[in-house]
């Protein structure tokens, strides 16, 4: 079957930027307080439901991963691009990375107690995200949480140079209640909504409103 363009595009262009990406981002999560609050949250939602396997998905180059692991989770990270998984394992050695995309992921119904896209659904296109909310819904354990984080908006924003380099990434940006209703029609269940205005980091302001959004497969659904 052939690659949707938007997959290819994707990850030609994280391959692109590796190096300069994790640099770039290397130590934000330091300066958001609020979003380690909610990175927090899930944790101890997963470990107070007895924990189990939690995987990152989209997770570049696996600083998510080492902090929901230094949290006290059994967590993974997998990522579309080869090159940002080579720097998440340069970086953990001890950590498990693998590659693959999230719209397809090689897990067993129910093998998850958690799941995390950190700014990784930005990336698909409308059309695609109830299939990939349905992909969550699988993998996950009845009473699994899942933990969503993306930039708030209306338009997309397309970029074709980062640090110098050519790429194609497209960045659609939502709205926290739209996702709400997708992720509800996928039979999860919202139960935590952040929404942070942009903050300054590293010398840079961000360009729009962040947003988090925790959810659960509810325990008693066998589907």
């Amino acid at each position: 079957m052939t690659e949707p363009d938007f997959l290819t595009a994707t990850r030609t262009s994280y391959d692109t930027m590796a190096a300069d990406y994790t640099e770039f981002i290397r130590g934000e999560l330091a300066a958001l307080p609020l979003d380690r609050a909610m990175l927090a949250a899930f944790a101890e939602l997963v470990l107070a439901d007895g924990g189990g396997p939690v995987l990152e998905v989209g997770c570049g180059p696996g600083r998510i991963t080492r902090h929901l692991h230094d949290l006290g989770l059994d967590a993974a990270g997998l990522d579309l691009s080869p090159g940002m998984i080579a720097q998440a394992r340069r970086a953990y050695p001890d950590l498990r990375f693998t590659e693959g995309s999230m719209l397809e992921l090689d897990l067993a119904d129910g093998a998850l107690a958690g799941l995390v896209a950190w700014y990784s659904v930005i990336h698909l296109p409308d059309d695609r995200l109830p299939a990939a909310f349905a992909e969550f819904h699988r993998v996950l354990a009845p009473g699994g949480h899942l933990l969503l984080a993306f930039q708030v908006g209306d338009e997309p924003m397309h970029r074709t140079d980062m640090w110098g380099r050519p790429v194609s990434l497209t960045f659609h940006r939502r709205r926290p209640e739209e996702v709400a209703r997708l992720l509800h029609a996928a039979g999860l269940d919202v139960h935590a909504r952040l929404w942070r205005e942009p903050r300054e980091v590293d010398g840079r302001r961000e360009s729009t409103p962040q947003a988090c959004l925790l959810a659960r497969r509810p325990s008693d659904d066998r589907r």
